[in-house]
């Protein structure tokens, strides 16, 4: 009888505990815990955060009493400090989040001293929702300051999630100074590597660049964040939910955790100031650069490879959020730093609160401090990350692959419904005609659209496209030069306000401008503002000879930077101006006409005519020049010439907001002008642009660009490719080498060295507009195909021996068959070319340009440059190309470069073959190896003389030349250097006395640099 009323006491007893406990719940959003938090003292109070040191004085020894300072440094001489910076979507508190699960405590209790950042709640801040992500890290690296002058001591900085990344980007910023380690807790720094939906990349980083727009006038509300956070987890949140429900009746049970649960459920999240978002989101959502490098705080461009401090990364095995690669990846960021690893069985939230925090977590991290500070040994379960990317760093967890996107949802909260609704709305309007398109395919559609739309009187111009970038996207980074940033908005006024200047001392639409600059930012803003006045933009060359370019480029206004501001007055030219080097007073002690940085833009009116990009397609827009002598070249670049070859490198490369292209040479070069700035412009990626290229800053400045596409020209990545290893080299962010001319052996080379970047290689014929480019890599040496969008090209049939193309039936030139040898030519646009076309050249009335230069097409329609006509050898057996001898004598793994050229000798008229090599380091050659090496070319075809010279004569531009080798004739017998075919043609023989006087026969032939012909070859 006394069971029945225990059994149904029991029950009634648990519903009314559990409705006492849930009424409680619903009227005061928790159960009263009186837990109170760990003591602190707010010791610093800046505009966007404060200080907190917890335990402040808390055991300090007797002879430390004094002032707070002199006590919290008798506490550091015994406890390494730690500063805890938190995500910026939750408070300060995760860190002290109860008693039972307190980062502060237990860092407190192994003999760490904590100090935690606190932003506070930017809702109830003044100026709090219009922070920055640069307020937040210029807040953590004052912080550090401040730590140090309270402690005496470098600081470890800690942080959580977004917190930890927050830690990279401060010891970027810092230079590592003032810190002794940094610890991080389930943050990403590869945020690429996975796509929600299955959808491909582009798509989700188009809509996260939405996302950024969306919330940069906004902020993203506390409530948002939360109910995010639970939707990235619905079982374990809907799990959370139902054993709360369980124990309900229990108090002692929900009290444990009662502190935990009020948390997440919000007391612990915070609004996220829309700018701060934005700017997070389009920096390392959209364009990941925490792991390739060029991201900006306070306009300084940063990478996390000039972090070199110790790193401890505290990672979750089922972290969803942060999984382990998109966390190991700092390995490969910070390829300077020692990264160590603790991998945990635990989630994201897991990781910082609970029993896996409490039991491993904090006490691993101060165990790590100590280590650090010599107090004892690595802790237990901490690693060295290996620095194999792809080998030991797939280790545990590694599957979990994170999501670029996915990350950003988890830090924006339920912007993870808007980001589906954007996805999806766009897959919705382009599935199925994106579905099967790569990404380059994706990205080259609308640019070779928009280039076959293209007419004569379409108003196209580079000043054109700077404008629409700065409408389209006023606060993206577009220039970048000497380590700081330049936002579209900034470059487009500067160009606004030289325009001004140009009208103020008289240039107008038509007229013919000499500039005369190196590389610097007032090279980039005169010639877009001279494109945007419809001017036409003289390109002289400071190494050149300027006085005769200018004359030739009908120049009567040259304006110089100031470097060269005495080399442009000395042109005779009527006026000389200098712009750059800023705005205040100064004395340039030469004869000038203006100073153009004194002209006030707000005091120029400007007139009428004055209409903003008039340039059309067919209008002259720049005048280059190459060669040097009698072979000095004169091209004229319409802006449509101009932009086939923008939008061609653009689709080539595939270039997007996400790349960063560094371009080498300055704007007075073709590639520059042409491929770099161009293509860069065209395809909305950043613009990198260096002062010179030097192989020891090479790497560094990649890196801290963010470099994904660097040009080239010739043999300019040879040094580099030489060059002992360096640091920034190691899971570089390099995916392209854009450029022309790369000899065969070296693109070997730079595609083994460099992997997985790989080179694309242009042939671009200024003079004639014809563009062909090597896309896949399969073919090294080989031009490719002619790009979409370019006028067509075709190979006539061309006889080297006389000199004259072949003719077929009617008179018409013959069209070369599959590999046989032909001048590449080229269908003329009208009034385009200061080329007179050939007309009825394969059909009546037809027009075509000669680029003059030798090609061939193989059986897959590539194209392979020989040489130009005027390069090619006549020798006593027949026209002899140097390119085969490049080819198969830049193959030996001991040739580092080679060239090939004519000489005559021996009283003859015809020439012989000359190949003239440079050994790698530590490399020899030998006659044995030269015979197998040329075994494959026909006789007629092999170098009469091979010989080993100690430096390749090249060009200011790395063009391989000559004209010195011939000028010194054929080279005396030298032991190991220099050899010779023996009258058979079959073997390579040491030159003998008599070898070399039957060859020589007393004779030399001078030359120019470009092969010693007086005539101008055609071409690039």
């Amino acid at each position: 009888m006394e069971l029945l009323p225990k059994t149904i006491t029991a029950p009634i007893g648990r519903l009314g505990a559990a409705a006492q406990n849930a009424l409680e719940v619903a009227r005061f959003g928790g159960l009263a815990t009186d837990e109170e938090p760990s003591p602190y003292e707010v010791t610093a109070e800046r505009r966007v955060y404060r200080l907190r040191h917890y335990y402040p004085g808390i055991d300090d020894e007797p002879s430390a009493a004094g002032n707070g300072a002199a006590r919290r440094r008798g506490v550091a001489a015994r406890r390494p400090p730690m500063l805890l910076v938190p995500p910026m979507m939750l408070a300060a508190e995760i860190y002290d989040v109860s008693p039972a699960t307190s980062a502060v405590t237990i860092l407190h209790q192994h003999d760490v001293d904590p100090w935690v950042v606190d932003f506070g709640a930017p809702e109830r801040e003044e100026g709090g929702l219009a922070r920055t992500l640069a307020d937040h890290v210029l807040a953590v690296s004052d912080a550090v300051d401040r730590v140090r002058e309270l402690t005496g001591r470098d600081v470890h900085l800690a942080g959580y999630s977004q917190g930890g990344m927050f830690c990279y980007q401060v010891a970027a910023y810092r230079r590592n100074a003032g810190l002794e380690s940094l610890v991080t807790l389930g943050s990403p720094v590869d945020t690429r590597l996975g796509m929600p939906f299955g959808l491909p990349e582009q798509f989700a980083s188009r809509a996260a660049s939405l996302l950024a727009d969306v919330f940069r006038a906004s902020a993203l509300p506390a409530w948002v964040s939360r109910n995010g956070f639970r939707m990235l987890d619905p079982v374990r949140s809907a799990r959370s939910r139902i054993e709360f429900l369980l124990q309900l009746h229990d108090r002692e049970a929900l009290l444990r955790r009662e502190g935990q649960r009020r948390f997440l459920e919000g007391d612990g999240w915070v609004a996220w100031p829309g700018p701060a978002l934005a700017d997070f989101v389009g920096q390392f959502v959209a364009h990941n650069r925490m792991l390739e490098g060029g991201f900006v705080i306070d306009d300084r461009l940063l990478t996390l490879a000039d972090i070199q401090l110790p790193i401890l990364s505290v990672v979750g095995s089922v972290d969803e959020i942060a999984p382990v690669a998109g966390a190991r990846a700092i390995r490969l960021a910070a390829p300077r730093a020692d990264v160590y690893e603790l991998c945990l069985d635990a989630g994201h939230f897991g990781l910082v609160v609970g029993r896996s925090a409490n039991d491993r977590s904090w006490p691993t991290v101060a165990g790590w401090a100590r280590w650090r500070d010599g107090q004892g040994e690595l802790p237990e379960g901490v690693t060295e990350v290996p620095d194999d990317p792809h080998g030991e760093l797939g280790g545990p967890g590694a599957s979990q692959l994170p999501s670029r996107v996915g990350y950003g949802v988890e830090l924006a909260g339920a912007v993870g419904s808007g980001i589906a609704r954007s996805v999806v709305g766009t897959a919705r309007g382009t599935a199925r005609g994106m579905r099967e398109l790569t990404r380059e395919a994706a990205g080259a559609l609308p640019r070779l659209a928009r280039l076959e739309q293209i007419q004569p009187s379409t108003r196209i111009s580079l000043g054109l496209l700077l404008e629409e970038r700065a409408q389209r996207a006023p606060d993206d980074i577009l220039f970048l030069f000497e380590d700081r940033a330049h936002t579209a908005r900034d470059v487009n006024e500067r160009i606004d306000n030289v325009v001004r200047g140009l009208i103020s001392i008289g240039v107008r639409q038509g007229e013919h401008v000499g500039v005369l600059m190196g590389s610097r930012p007032s090279a980039l803003a005169i010639v877009a503002a001279l494109s945007r006045l419809g001017a036409v933009t003289v390109l002289l060359r400071p190494d050149g000879n300027t006085a005769h370019e200018a004359s030739l480029g009908q120049v009567h206004r040259v304006i110089a930077d100031p470097e060269r501001a005495p080399q442009a007055a000395g042109l005779g030219t009527a006026h000389t101006f200098v712009l750059g080097g800023g705005g205040g007073p100064r004395e340039l002690d030469v004869p000038l006409t203006t100073d153009m940085e004194q002209i006030d833009p707000r005091s120029v009116s400007l007139p009428r005519w004055y209409r903003p990009n008039p340039g059309r397609a067919s209008d002259l827009a720049y005048i280059l020049f190459t060669g040097e002598g009698d072979s000095l070249r004169i091209s004229r670049i319409t802006n449509r010439r101009w932009a086939t070859s923008a939008f061609g490198t653009a689709s080539s490369a595939a270039l997007s907001a996400a790349d960063t292209v560094y371009s080498v040479t300055p704007v007075y070069h073709p590639s520059g002008l042409m491929m770099g700035i161009g293509g860069a412009v065209a395809g909305g990626a950043r613009l990198a642009m260096a002062s010179a290229f030097d192989p020891a800053t090479f790497w560094d400045e990649a890196r801290r660009y963010g470099v994904t596409v660097a040009s080239y020209t010739w043999t300019l990545l040879h040094d580099l490719v030489e060059a002992p290893p360096h640091p920034g080299e190691r899971h570089h962010p390099v995916r392209l080498f854009i450029g022309s001319g790369m000899p065969r052996g070296l693109w070997r080379r730079v595609n083994q060295r460099f992997k997985p970047a790989r080179v694309v290689e242009f042939y671009a014929s200024t003079d004639t507009g014809a563009i062909l480019v090597n896309l896949r890599d399969a073919k090294p040496g080989a031009m490719g195909r002619p790009l979409p969008g370019t006028p067509e090209v075709r190979l006539a049939a061309y006889a080297a021996e006389s000199e004259q193309l072949i003719l077929g039936r009617g008179g018409f030139v013959r069209r070369c068959a599959t590999d046989e040898v032909g001048i590449l030519v080229v269908r003329a646009r009208s009034s385009e070319t200061s080329q007179a076309p050939m007309r009825g050249v394969f059909s009546r009335d037809d027009a075509w340009l000669s680029t003059g230069d030798l090609f061939r097409r193989d059986a897959d329609g590539d194209y392979w440059r020989l040489d130009s006509v005027f390069d090619v050898i006549h020798t006593a057996h027949g026209a002899v190309y140097p390119a085969a001898i490049r080819g198969v004598l830049g193959d030996l793994p001991e040739v580092d470069l080679v060239v090939a050229y004519g000489l005559r000798g021996g009283g003859d008229s015809t020439e012989m073959a000359v190949a003239a090599v440079t050994l790698r380091n530590g490399r020899t050659l030998d006659a044995a190896t030269l015979t197998d090496a040329v075994g494959g070319l026909p006789q007629p075809d092999r170098p009469a003389v091979v010989h080993v010279v100690d430096e390749m004569p090249v060009t200011t531009w790395f063009r391989p030349i000559t004209g010195p080798l011939r000028a010194v004739g054929l080279p005396p017998p030298q032991p190991g250097r220099t050899w010779y075919l023996d009258r058979g043609g079959r073997r390579y023989r040491p030159l003998t006395e008599a070898a070399y006087a039957r060859l020589s026969g007393g004779g030399s032939q001078e030359g120019s640099d470009e092969g010693g012909k007086t005539a101008a070859p055609k071409g690039r």
